[in-house]
């Protein structure tokens, strides 16, 4: 018998549910942990069998000292374990206050010794010596949520797990880990003990491990620690490299933990809609729309139905139940259409709410009176499946017209190409000079001893002692504020800022179509008439679906060329990555992509978020400001794109 199998929230939790907090239950769903066992052998046995058990080999140890500790404390603990309700073990173990006091548990054992008149302190060590044995030896299993509180030393389970449960398992990963420059000694011990941690509560061997066991885990330490803990990437990863997951498993932990395709009942139903009636109708307009639309479109689609439009008329109109909206009720949610809340920064820095005009007003007007035509004209074909939805649509024809909306667009892109335009040359010598500095500074602290100060760039530092745990970074101080700078951090920000910005001014590629780039993006061309070879940059069908080949400059190429350098591997190839594709959700095969970083023990592509916080620090650091709300001027990737396609000065 078992229990706690994963089942997803209800739709009215889901739609409450943050997006991590989404993407962990997903994750859950696909991948879950072992269920709880109500029973298992160890754990029914006799309190003379579990004494003779733990008196022979593999439990008992060499230590003689340790040895007699743990006999001295394995009747106290069976003791204490008998004074609570239950036909087992564990039932007894469950039914304790044990876990309820989490790392505090010794002050429970403490209070139970006092209560018998035995409050000596050697005698509470002995009882943590024989716990330990006890769940080695699999006679009680610990939730999941009691281990990651710390209520056991972190060696303490690895030594005995190693001993009794599964030597070779336990070698494997110790090797694993040791060997793989990618894992850090701490990170390996980490491993170490978190497996140790799995297989108690659990039970079984190391090869028994589960991807859901570790989603379980890292879940519980985030809960636990409120922040996901170091060192869970090499976790995954080792465990994945020893084989216990698998052929299925993904490659690495961060590929378990996005939501995927939806399907229409998903989509729609992240807005829990209170008519029912009308939840199916918008559910079956989506399934019938879908072959003939990417799934981009479909997200938007739902989006702009499900939340713009019906959520919006439920939550202002609740007693509305069909499509045939009164004139009071469409005119009403056009103008909640028209503005959207947003945060003003005043002058004197004051924050306040205020709704600000919905520059894509009509974007969501469209996709409502497409709905409604859609269903009129499908009545003609299908009258008893739609015939009862068909109304008159609450947007007119003319009120979609885009002619003037995309004057006014190209207006808008006109004056922000004139406000940035100049500023772009204070940018580029911005991140150019800050990336030569911070490789300065990058070289000279490599080149100083720790506690020694050095000179690079302008800037006087003292190289730090390297924080536990943090081997093969360079830290440094400022004496002058105290504060403790990853020298290598800053320059890998600097260099891709720079890279970034670099690439885009000399291509006006769109952000997708940049992090698309690869070293097979790099083609040649001979010139029919002379031979000569031309490097051009293929760029892969995104927006407009149309192949784009771009001529190289010089410029480009040397850009392109210090990239590759940077990122080959020790055989002198570029690594393969895989990308998630945000707009379709789903991974692409892996490719020698070109803006790809080392994360712990994985190459991991760019995200357009990372490109984004990478151009907003980089118009902080230039100082400049935009006049009209004199906050730091904001850049975005497609505003080089307006620069790459707008003429060059001089040209």
């Amino acid at each position: 018998m078992t229990t706690s199998v994963e089942t997803m929230p209800a739709a009215a939790d889901v739609e409450a549910m943050s997006v991590p907090a989404l993407r962990r239950a997903t994750a859950r769903q696909r991948f879950p942990a072992r269920p709880v066992a109500a029973g298992w052998p160890a754990t029914c046995t006799s309190r003379d069998e579990v004494q003779q058990l733990l008196s022979r080999p593999p439990f008992m140890l060499d230590n003689e000292g340790y040895q007699h500790k743990r006999q001295l404390g394995l009747p106290l603990l069976l003791d204490w374990l008998e004074d609570q309700p239950g036909c087992t073990w564990q039932d007894r173990w469950k039914t304790s206050r044990i876990e309820a006091a989490g790392a505090e548990w010794r002050q429970e054992i403490s209070a139970w010794l006092q209560g018998r008149g035995t409050d000596q302190r050697w005698r509470l060590a002995a009882f943590s010596n024989a716990l330990a044995a006890v769940i080695s030896a699999d006679v009680v299993r610990p939730s999941i949520g009691w281990l990651v509180t710390g209520a056991t030393g972190k060696g303490v389970l690895v030594r005995n797990l190693a001993r009794s449960r599964d030597p070779q398992g336990f070698a494997r990963l110790r090797d694993l880990g040791e060997s793989d420059a990618d894992v850090r000694p701490t990170e390996a011990r980490l491993a170490l003990h978190r497996t140790a941690m799995i297989l108690a509560a659990k039970g079984g061997v190391v090869q028994d491990v589960v991807v859901g066991d570790v989603l379980e885990l890292v879940e519980a330490e985030a809960d636990a620690h409120l922040k996901v803990s170091a060192g869970t990437r090499a976790l995954y990863y080792l465990l994945n490299r020893l084989g216990a997951f698998g052929p299925d498993a993904p490659p690495s932990l961060r590929g378990l933990r996005n939501l995927g395709q939806r399907t229409p009942e998903e989509l729609i139903d992240r807005y829990n809609l209170r008519c029912g009636p009308i939840r199916d109708l918008l559910v079956d307009y989506l399934r019938e729309r879908q072959p003939a639309l990417d799934y981009a479109s479909l997200k938007s689609l739902a989006y702009y139905l499900g939340q713009r439009f019906w959520q919006d008329i439920e939550r202002h109109h609740p007693e509305v139940d069909s499509l045939r909206l009164a004139p009071d009720v469409t005119v009403a949610w056009k103008l909640r259409l028209r503005t959207k809340a947003t945060t003003v920064t005043g002058p004197d820095g004051h924050k306040t709410e205020a709704r600000v005009e919905r520059i894509n007003y009509r974007e969501c007007l469209t996709p409502v009176r497409a709905f409604y035509l859609d269903i009129a004209q499908w009545a003609l074909e299908d009258p008893a499946r739609w015939g009862p939805w068909v109304a008159p649509s609450p947007v007119r024809d003319e009120e979609v017209g885009r002619r003037k909306a995309q004057r006014q667009r190209k207006a808008r892109m006109d004056a922000r190409t004139r406000e940035r335009l100049p500023v772009l040359p204070a940018l580029v010598r911005t991140v150019d000079q800050r990336r030569k500095d911070a490789a300065a500074v990058l070289e000279a602290a490599r080149q100083t001893h720790p506690g020694e100060a050095f000179t690079a760039a302008g800037q006087k530092l003292v190289r730090a002692v390297v924080p536990h745990g943090a081997a093969g970074k360079t830290w440094a101080e400022d004496p002058t504020t105290g504060k403790r700078r990853d020298l290598g951090l800053e320059e890998e920000h600097a260099f891709w800022t720079w890279a970034t910005v670099e690439v885009l001014r000399a291509t006006g590629v769109r952000i997708e179509e940049l992090l698309e780039l690869s070293h097979h993006s790099l083609v040649q061309y001979r010139l029919p008439t002379t031979g000569e070879l031309v490097p051009l940059l293929q760029i892969v069908p995104s927006k407009t679906d149309t192949e784009r080949l771009l001529l190289v400059s010089p410029e480009l190429a040397d850009v392109l060329s210090t990239i590759i350098r940077r990122i080959r591997d020790t055989s002198g190839a570029v690594p393969l990555v895989r990308s998630y594709d945000r707009a379709e959700c789903t991974w692409r095969a892996a490719s020698p992509l070109l803006f790809q970083r080392r994360r712990g023990t994985e190459n991991c592509a760019f995200t357009e978020d990372a490109i984004r916080t990478r151009l907003s620090q980089a118009l902080i650091d230039t100082g400049l400001t935009d006049l009209a709300t004199g906050e730091p001027l904001r850049y975005t990737p497609h505003d080089f794109r307006r620069w790459g396609l707008s003429p060059r000065p001089g040209s």
